[in-house]
């Protein structure tokens, strides 16, 4: 059985251990999480942090969080400028957005509905703390392999269905609406260094 929960101290390692199995090269290991950085967030924003636990096979699931300022939203032009880097240096305890720092599912769980009910979870808090928004930047995997020139073409074309991307295509479908696209947000070969602006209003 499948339960999403607030995350606890004794999940971070087998959080910590998801991370490579849910981010395999040629993602960058230098920017997965590690131990130090989810204890901040435990620290730092308990209340936003989950997991996606089975009964048998533990933690297969997990999403990271922050709150932030409409201004950090706005004005940041890069991952590290809008939500502090790893350790959430813009996190604010009575911010208006939730902001959606990673999602990581086990790649032998996955098409189980484990995203969604982690995404619902983010919805639920939006809407039971009544914050304006939830927003995201997410990776955009296919785009080097497309062959598209531009970023922003490639990803207009994902959200109209003219192509399909790994991660922002299922994002759309849970309900997240495209809002253009971030140029060198964070060091991401197959996205070209960029990533897709995403957010939903309850």
């Amino acid at each position: 059985m499948m339960a999403i929960r607030p995350m606890e101290p004794a999940d971070v390692a087998g959080v910590v251990a998801l991370q490579p199995l849910a981010f395999p090269p040629p993602f960058d290991p230098a920017l997965l999480w590690s131990a130090e950085h989810i204890e901040s967030h435990l620290a730092t924003f308990p209340e936003g942090q989950w997991v996606a636990v089975h009964s048998q096979e533990g933690i297969l699931g997990s999403c990271s969080n922050t709150r932030i300022s409409r201004g950090s939203l706005e004005g940041g032009d890069t991952w590290e400028e809008t939500v502090g880097g790893p350790f959430l240096q813009t996190f604010l305890p009575h911010g208006e957005i939730l902001y959606g720092l990673d999602i990581s599912v086990h790649p032998g769980f996955r098409r189980h509905g484990i995203g969604r009910a982690l995404y619902q979870e983010r919805f639920r808090f939006v809407r039971s703390f009544g914050l304006a928004e939830y927003a995201t930047s997410c990776r955009l995997p296919g785009f080097r392999a497309s062959g598209v020139p531009d970023l922003a073409q490639y990803a207009e074309e994902v959200a109209r269905e003219e192509r399909t991307d790994a991660t922002l295509t299922p994002l759309l479908r849970i309900g997240l609406t495209y809002r253009g696209v971030a140029h060198n947000f964070m060091h991401d070969e197959e996205s070209g260094h960029g990533a897709a602006k995403l957010g939903w209003r309850p």
